[in-house]
């Protein structure tokens, strides 16, 4: 109790040195498998190419950006939960949150070749809060719509998308995700112009120790499952 009570009074920014911490420990335990090349991402499995992502992320950025890597969830299924008062939106209004299974991807643009590279990185959930702006919790920063975590016990071992999305998104998705038809599917689509590292420096974006930021979130609703982009997104963000 005493240990607990003595959390609270820490300040911010021993609040934020500890994390950065937690982070800087988390990262190191990554770079094994982040500093592989990634001509053998193929030979690794599930597990190992997203600590390879996370770790490149969080400490190699600008090389990896160069690949343009690209994270798709393709939702396997769904769960859609009203609940009457929400103590996360602060006051009495319905709660609306939605859960995705999926199964995760991460696309990779490699110099010399034409076609992206696909390789799966494992499964794990999308949990959205259906809100007119971020909730409480998860903690994000103004402008953020969500952050990647892991399960840490085995990090990682599946990962988990934590965020909001606004009900006039999900009134124009629930279609596409309630839909009968086998052939079609749709894919959460995170783009490396809006994925950023939560450490010191990119306080624009919130999040648990060693998570990565999300910005911006793309739903593709496809109406066959071997059907490909039909255009390349733009530039990627510059930092400053």
């Amino acid at each position: 109790m005493a240990s607990t009570a003595s959390h609270k009074f820490f300040s911010e920014s021993e609040q934020s040195n500890l994390h950065e911490k937690q982070r800087q420990d988390l990262v190191q335990a990554l770079r094994p498998y982040g500093t592989r090349p990634f001509a053998e991402l193929a030979e690794m499995t599930d597990a190992e190419r997203c600590k390879w992502l996370f770790w490149n992320l969080h400490e190699n950025m600008d090389e990896i950006r160069l690949m343009e890597p690209t994270l798709q969830g393709r939702v396997t299924s769904m769960q859609f939960t009203v609940q009457d008062g929400s103590d996360l939106l602060g006051d009495n209004r319905l709660q609306k949150r939605l859960d995705l299974s999926c199964k995760w991807n991460v696309q990779l643009t490699y110099p010399g070749y034409q076609d992206e590279i696909n390789h799966t990185i494992g499964d794990g959930w999308i949990n959205l809060i259906i809100a007119d702006s971020a909730p409480a919790f998860p903690v994000l920063r103004e402008g953020q719509k969500a952050y990647l975590d892991a399960d840490h016990s085995m990090y990682p071992n599946q990962l988990f998308l934590e965020g909001w999305i606004t009900d006039g998104v999900w009134q124009e998705m629930r279609s596409h995700l309630c839909t009968a038809n086998p052939t079609c599917r749709t894919d959460v689509v995170l783009l490396d112009n809006v994925l950023f590292p939560v450490k010191k420096g990119f306080d624009f974006v919130a999040g648990p120790p060693g998570s990565i930021g999300v910005i911006n979130m793309e739903f593709r609703a496809f109406s066959h499952p071997t059907e490909r982009r039909l255009h390349r997104r733009g530039e990627p963000r510059q930092l400053s």
